[in-house]
């Protein structure tokens, strides 16, 4: 199975190997249902660095039953009583809402982009919003129908994994390849808000790539020792759930990094891909004369006569400001050299016809 190696996002963005790692703030459900926070937090975003702003969209009713509980971390992070539906209500964010946040975005050259989580959502983001790129969430990988309806839009997806096991992950991208949708990208991650270092299973973006895809990583953890691991594997797009303050009421705030942190994260990917610069071995510009002065040159061992073979017997290695290097040794071996040299000259090329 092959899939493209490039994503064009935007009239100004691409996303591929070449290119630098893709920073996201993942503002989810952040903006509590505000329009005036769901700005500020893309103002903070492009000030903290990001290249982009991902939201969620879903109705409410097209997507949980009434009854259903609030999952342990919605619990621990909000200590209410009311249902999964009724948070969820009180968190969707209206889609003319939508064409507004998105309209501010662009206007500070940031991408915007959105999870789906409906039928509806999928015809309204692709059909009438007009984004570039959608997201499944790791909790609607395995709902097929959804999927194979999101494919036949035939625009970039990315497939969160996590909470799917590698056999759920085989049967979705046989569904990926009989779509022919080639435009997708799976993502790494693990859905515990927030996630410990321990739980955030980095190896997995190797096994993911057994795919054929691009592998991204979206990190729950708010430690960025696991971003700087995924830089190093090659991970060229990292999303981290984004919040103006941890003490904003609702459950994903205190999974989020606060401005001044995505500032720090954002920096310190990017020193790390400077660090890792590009996969060719090649002598630097900024040791070049180093390289010069450091390296072993022919001297000679004794005297040499004029016409005498010049054999290794006669040379030694040393460190030299000029003459020729003892890694070319073998295109002067056994030549005739054309004038006398002392003990302790350097050889030069043109002692050789």
């Amino acid at each position: 199975m092959k899939f493209v190696k490039n994503i064009h996002l935007s009239n100004w963005k691409w996303i591929w190997e070449d290119y630098p790692i893709f920073i996201v703030a993942e503002i989810w459900v952040n903006h509590n249902q505000n329009l005036e926070l769901a700005k500020r937090l893309i103002k903070a975003a492009k000030e903290a660095w990001a290249d982009a702003v991902k939201f969620q969209t879903w109705k409410t009713e097209n997507i949980i039953l009434k009854d259903v509980e609030k999952a342990e971390y919605q619990i621990k992070n909000t200590w209410t009583l009311e249902s999964q539906f009724e948070m969820l209500k009180k968190l969707e964010l209206p889609y003319e809402r939508h064409f507004e946040l998105k309209e501010y975005a662009e206007s500070m050259w940031l991408i915007f982009f959105s999870t789906m989580e409906d039928f509806e959502s999928v015809d309204f983001l692709i059909d009438d919003l007009w984004i570039e790129l959608i997201k499944v969430g790791s909790w609607d990988l395995t709902n097929l129908p959804l999927l194979e309806y999101t494919l036949k839009k035939n625009i970039p997806m990315i497939l969160s994994t996590w909470v799917s096991s590698e056999e759920e992950i085989d049967k979705v991208m046989k569904v990926v390849e009989k779509s022919g949708n080639n435009k997708i990208v799976l993502l790494q991650c693990t859905s515990n808000y927030p996630t410990e270092l321990k739980d955030v299973n980095l190896l997995w973006i190797e096994i993911l790539k057994k795919y054929g895809t691009i592998v991204w990583l979206s990190n729950h953890c708010l430690d960025v020792v696991s971003d700087i691991v995924a830089v190093w594997l090659g991970v060229k797009y990292i999303e981290k759930h984004f919040t103006l303050s941890r003490n904003l009421p609702w459950p994903d705030h205190k999974a989020s990094l606060e401005p001044h942190e995505f500032k720090e994260f954002a920096n310190k990917v990017r020193k790390a891909e400077i660090a890792l610069w590009k996969k060719e071995k090649k002598v630097l510009n900024c040791v070049k004369t180093t390289k010069k002065l450091i390296e072993r040159r022919l001297v000679a061992r004794v005297d040499i006569k004029k016409w005498e073979i010049l054999t290794l017997d006669k040379l030694e290695f040393k460190r030299a400001n000029k003459g020729i290097f003892a890694y070319d040794i073998d295109k002067y071996l056994w030549k005739e050299v054309n004038r006398d040299i002392k003990k302790n000259d350097i050889i030069l090329e043109e002692y050789f016809n």
